[in-house]
Formats: C-alpha cells, structure tokens, sequence
C-alpha cells in the first residue's frame, strides 16, 4: 500500500491522534516483518519450502480478507507469476507443486489451492501466520 501527503500533514495528524499513530507504527512493524520473511525466503529457504511459505502466506491474506476458506483459495497466478514472485523459474515451480502434492500438502489445479493438509505444511515451511497480524490483531 503506498500513501502519498505532504509531511507536515501527516506531522500534525500524529500529534493530535496517539490512536492514528500507533496504526501507523503498527502497520510500519507488519510491513518490516512480511520484508523479513520474503528477504528469509529468497535468502535462506529452498524453492521447495519456499513455494509452500508463498501459498500459505497468501492463504493467510485472503482468509484476512474473507476471500479463501482454511482448506484452500482461488489462485489466477499462472506458474510464470508465481516463479516470478518466488525468484525461480517456471519449470521449476512446476516441480515443487508436483513435489508439495506428492508428499499429500496441497494440489494446485485450474487456478485452485487445496491445502490437503494444513497443519504439515505450515510445519514443513516453518510457517508463522503471526507476522501478517497487526499489533493487537487476534
């Protein structure tokens, strides 16, 4: 998200409203922690466990968003969008959803994501949905 307003605008609007500045701050924090986790992705993670972090980040998002269920979400990302997002390349992408779906995580079809199961894969990616939270957000 990208706000644009002249800085003594937003100066004045946080001195008058502590419960607009901890907003702000809060959303700055989650914005530095989802960076953390894409930067450990692309630095530390393998493209399998790398490819299961994406889809249960984006799970997580679009239940926020009231757009997915916990078992799965439409996904429109061709394979070339996520090997883009994931810094691999599209074969490749290939690859890990065939494995991911062989050790029985998700399966990934016609622009559709099942998680088959969950609470493995979050295990396997070392998934922590706490990031996406807002401070104070349950």
């Amino acid at each position: 998200m990208l706000f644009e307003a002249p800085a003594k605008s937003i100066s004045a609007g946080l001195a008058h409203s502590t419960s607009l500045a901890a907003g702000l701050l809060g959303a700055i924090a989650r914005e530095k922690a989802i960076l953390s986790q894409h930067l450990t992705n692309l630095g530390r993670r393998s493209a399998l466990v790398r490819t299961a972090h994406f889809l249960l980040e984006l799970g997580t998002r679009l239940e926020k968003a009231e757009a997915a269920k916990s078992h799965g979400f439409e996904c429109p990302l061709t394979q070339y969008d996520l090997a883009a997002a994931l810094g691999i390349t599209a074969i490749h992408v290939n690859r890990m959803l065939r494995e991911l779906r062989q050790r029985r995580y998700v399966d990934f079809r016609q622009g559709s994501v099942r998680l088959l199961n969950k609470e493995g894969l979050e295990h396997f990616a070392d998934f922590d949905p706490g990031y996406l939270r807002l401070p104070g957000e349950t």
